[in-house]
């Protein structure tokens, strides 16, 4: 099965003056946490049970 992460759980790995890095625990990924925001908001937009 390669379906794609949700990311559904992330921590904080590290942060400097311009931005905040977090990793999904599940499969491990590491992105800008802003980058994660958009992800999340692109995810309640394709959601057909929202509607």
């Amino acid at each position: 099965m390669n379906t794609a992460c949700t990311h559904p759980r992330v921590r904080i790995v590290s942060r400097d003056e311009d931005a905040e890095y977090v990793e999904c625990e599940e499969c491990r990924e590491v992105f800008e946490s802003g980058e994660f925001r958009d992800m999340e908001i692109e995810s309640k937009q394709d959601d057909p049970a929202d509607e």
